[in-house]
């Protein structure tokens, strides 16, 4: 399918809900972009661009059934390209932090784009949520609208080892649900950590700091400074601030006495989840009270950054002129460890010829009004 085409893409029948293209502007370059409209049938709502893969708007309703946009994000494709701190972005080759931007593998030094400080971050320089992706189909299907991206990295993009395939595809289920399905081969050996980085805010404005997080987990990876490089261990959350095993407002203890709150200025590390990896389990809640929305994240890897906008200054208008303030967005990015390809203890991110990456995501919405799906 051409790309920013700006035409009907289809639509689906009865109750599969249906899929809208329309110009979303061209590149530097004069790419075209288009934005595709993901329409539910129960509420949720997606628009997604094939620039990055940006989900530029989510529309989830609240417990009155009045729906909102719950995601940061800007009004024009320019300021994507220009300024974003990868909201609403496929980020890839690898999700979150390799230290000093290199790994070893199969006995070969790999010198990778450093993009944050010395070391690599979100797949690099010009990493997978600022390419311009394939659209391989938009249209209903048997759960709801979809939209499969493609993009083919070419041997040493940024760095990395091999010709990867990775695949994205986005469906808006019935369930109000926002599903997105990663999927990645490779012609050489290769690391790959692919995830979503949505910037949430339930109530859509203001500091999300009143926010109640549950997350099924245990430990969290630590890390060694501001850098926020793992140190290869695993802590238990037990009688730290990161103990969300219960549900807790995310301002309670952001502020408090503990160096790894203050190495990244409130939350923005990796939660160890309590699962089998490969098996989809719900990862988090999240519920905003004034409102009545909940987010419920479920995931096939064995971790999730969870990162409380602790970057976000203010300088940054959205939609409709709002500015990003400090914690006014969190993000929970499913994926496996940061800094994996060096840390020898951490499940292993390495994918070889002949083997096919899989990772499913689901942002699942209800109300404090329903009760949560089996």
């Amino acid at each position: 399918m051409n790309t920013g085409m700006g035409v009907l893409a289809c639509a689906g029948a009865g109750d599969h809900g249906t899929v809208r293209s329309d110009p979303f502007g061209q590149l530097p370059d004069g790419t075209p972009v288009s934005l595709f409209k993901l329409r539910g049938t129960n509420g949720v709502e997606a628009d997604i661009s094939n620039y990055g893969g940006v989900v530029t708007r989510l529309t989830a309703p609240d417990r009155s059934g009045h729906g909102a946009n719950v995601v940061l994000g800007f009004e024009s494709l320019a300021d994507y390209v220009t300024k974003s701190p990868y909201f609403g972005a496929l980020i890839g080759r690898y999700a979150n932090r390799i230290a000093n931007a290199e790994f070893t593998l199969g006995g070969q030094r790999f010198a990778l784009a450093k993009n944050h400080g010395a070391n690599a971050l979100h797949g690099g320089v010009r990493g997978f949520d600022k390419v311009t992706w394939d659209v391989a189909r938009a249209g209903p299907g048997p759960r709801g609208p979809e939209l499969v991206l493609a993009y083919r990295s070419c041997d040493g993009e940024e760095g990395y080892p091999g010709t990867l395939s990775a695949m994205a595809t986005y469906r808006v289920t019935g369930s109000n649900a926002l599903e997105i399905d990663l999927a990645a081969t490779t012609d050489r050996p290769t690391v790959v950590n692919l995830t979503h980085h949505s910037y949430f805010n339930l109530k859509s404005h203001g500091d999300v700091l009143g926010h109640v997080a549950e997350i099924d987990a245990d430990s969290f990876t630590p890390v060694v400074d501001a850098s926020l490089i793992p140190t290869g261990d695993l802590a238990s959350v037990v009688g730290t601030a990161f103990d969300f095993r219960k549900p807790t407002p995310i301002g309670d203890r952001i502020d408090g006495p503990d160096r790894q709150l203050y190495y990244a200025n409130g939350y923005d590390h990796n939660w160890v989840i309590n699962q089998t990896r490969g098996r989809l389990t719900r990862q988090a809640s999240i519920h905003e009270p004034e409102t009545g929305r909940i987010l419920e994240v479920w995931s096939t890897e064995p971790g999730l950054q969870f990162y409380t906008g602790n970057f976000l200054d203010g300088s940054l208008a959205g939609r409709g002129g709002c500015r990003y303030a400090f914690r006014s967005g969190f993000t929970l990015e499913p994926q496996t460890f940061p800094d994996a390809p060096n840390q020898p203890t951490f499940p292993s991110a390495v994918l070889r010829p002949g083997q096919t990456y899989r990772h499913t995501i689901v942002y699942r919405f209800r109300t404090d009004r329903t009760s949560s799906p089996a």
